[in-house]
């Protein structure tokens, strides 16, 4: 294969794990309109909703990051024996099927089905696609530039699947929107198997040398310290999901309307931050660019019920949005870097998939217990700080002068001799590790 031939292929794999990422959003947010009043519509009063409407549909909601927290680990080992396109090829074949039953199904039971099974093509698609992509660029300032690019596709997925849903939703029904994303799904699968005919990225892809254990992943302190940053900062939008709507209704009143466009600036500063802050943060030190963010986050959470009217909630989501994106783009590529020794990407980010998952998991349940207990804004600004002290832990991590890699041991002296001869690492390493 020529060096033209191996570019365009591994373009080709951005792309995939770039649609995937947006389609698998898509059909996250799609749901969100249509599945409560279906569910409502078909019930007709009967005894299996009577009472019990919110508690049910909560419970369908939140199957996906449930499923998707318990299979995260699972999909970061078998990426170590399989490799990274396999579990990406199932998580789409996962998400076709989850789409189809969306579309075709007709009662509670298969329409929990479907969230599950999307729960499943999240873990494959998430865990994979970002270690597919970490595998393929291994030059630092452009690993962090197209890994922001892909993260941009959560953003672009969420801000398009809310409209989607609740226009095709009401112009043609429940099935119309699902089936648009069943079969979008279609594309990513073909140019997936259009591109496994090239050889050389298929081996990369497949045998990743020095594996990591997915245990001894999780003992490793910096890793760690970074997912737990993706998690707190996660955590303020997986709990405004449950709890915002609520709190607009009781204070500020706003149209039916507003209610599905409140959450718009978050998705754009997501994008804008993922997309134009990776190399950024690259130059500038990661570390240092996660620090400014999670400072941005806990500031725009804590001023955020301060708002007196919708259009008042702009600022601090938007800034609450960007403060996620850069989190992301700076943290998401690190990960990577602590593993490159190996490579073997699946077990870090299966660590950080869990991450994300616990948030939208029990954020919801805490937020809505919390917010009965002491109330909406002291819950903000409790997240808030949760954010802002944890800022002292990257800073830390930014100073320390380890230069150690993952899993350092005899048998890899002759790595640790190339890291100190490349001038381009060094350079990392001291950016990252250094304010």
């Amino acid at each position: 294969m020529t060096l033209e031939n191996f570019k365009d292929a591994r373009l080709m794999l951005v792309t995939v794990v770039y649609l995937s990422l947006f389609l698998d959003n898509v059909l996250l947010t799609v749901v969100v309109p249509i599945i409560p009043d279906y569910l409502c519509t078909i019930s007709d009063n009967s005894t299996l909703f009577a009472g019990d409407e919110d508690g049910k549909i909560g419970f369908l909601l939140s199957s996906k990051a449930f499923v998707q927290l318990i299979l995260n680990p699972a999909v970061g080992t078998l990426t170590g024996t399989v490799g990274y396109a396999k579990p990406l090829f199932l998580g789409n074949f996962c998400l076709l099927l989850a789409s189809l039953l969306f579309a075709f199904g007709q009662t509670y039971e298969f329409l929990f089905l479907a969230r599950s099974i999307q729960g499943i093509s999240s873990a494959c698609i998430g865990v994979s696609g970002m270690s597919l992509v970490a595998s393929q660029y291994s030059e630092e300032s452009e690993r962090s530039k197209v890994m922001g690019f892909v993260l941009g596709s959560i953003a672009l997925g969420v801000l398009v699947g809310y409209p989607i849903g609740s226009i095709l939703y009401d112009i043609e029904g429940k099935m119309a929107p699902f089936l648009l994303v069943s079969s979008l799904t279609f594309l990513p699968i073909c140019l997936q198997m259009f591109v496994g005919n090239y050889p050389p990225i298929e081996k990369r892809i497949e045998q990743p040398a020095n594996r990591t254990s997915w245990m001894k992943t999780l003992q490793e302190w910096k890793i760690l310290t970074i997912t737990g940053a993706i998690f707190l900062s996660t955590l303020p939008m997986a709990i405004l999901e449950c709890c915002l709507p609520i709190w607009l209704r009781s204070y500020i009143k706003p149209k039916k309307w507003q209610l599905g466009t409140v959450f718009i600036p978050d998705s754009v500063g997501y994008l804008v931050g993922t997309n134009f802050f990776g190399v950024i943060a690259y130059r500038c030190g990661r570390c240092r660019t996660a620090v400014i963010a999670m400072c941005l986050v806990g500031i725009s959470i804590i001023s955020l019920p301060s708002a007196r009217s919708i259009s008042q909630l702009v600022v601090p989501h938007l800034g609450l949005g960007l403060g996620i994106g850069v989190a992301d783009a700076a943290l998401v590529p690190l990960l990577a870097s602590l593993v490159d020794q190996d490579g073997n990407y699946g077990p870090v980010y299966s660590i950080q998939q869990v991450a994300v998952s616990l948030a939208y998991s029990l954020g919801p349940i805490m937020g809505s217990e919390l917010v009965r207990t002491i109330g909406f804004p002291w819950v903000m600004r409790i997240v808030g700080m949760l954010n802002l002290t944890y800022c002292p832990s990257l800073i830390y991590l930014a100073m320390m002068r380890n230069k150690q890699p993952l899993g350092d041991n005899e048998d890899n002296r002759g790595y640790n001799s190339i890291v100190k001869t490349a001038p381009k690492y060094q350079r990392f390493q001291e950016s990252d590790e250094d304010l």
